[in-house]
């Protein structure tokens, strides 16, 4: 039987680069998770109010819609 060499310790588990390189990926996307959490919250939306409908960008008071037509009944 051949023995193989007993592999020597070459420091903390800190000093090498394959833990880094595994927990950049995470690490990433947590500090991308906190940015998308502050935008959403710095640029919140008040909820449409008082009758107004929004097509599209544009907002519309409900008196100014015209009705949809039912394409389903044709």
């Amino acid at each position: 039987m051949s023995s193989r060499p007993v592999r020597e310790d070459k420091g903390p588990w800190y000093k090498e680069p394959w833990p880094w390189l595994l927990m950049a990926g995470p690490a990433i996307v947590v500090v991308a998770c906190i940015y998308t959490i502050y935008l959403a919250v710095a640029n919140f939306d008040e909820p449409l109010s008082g009758g107004a409908v929004k097509r599209g960008l544009q907002i519309v008071p409900v008196t100014e819609v015209a009705p949809t037509t039912d394409r389903s009944a044709s």
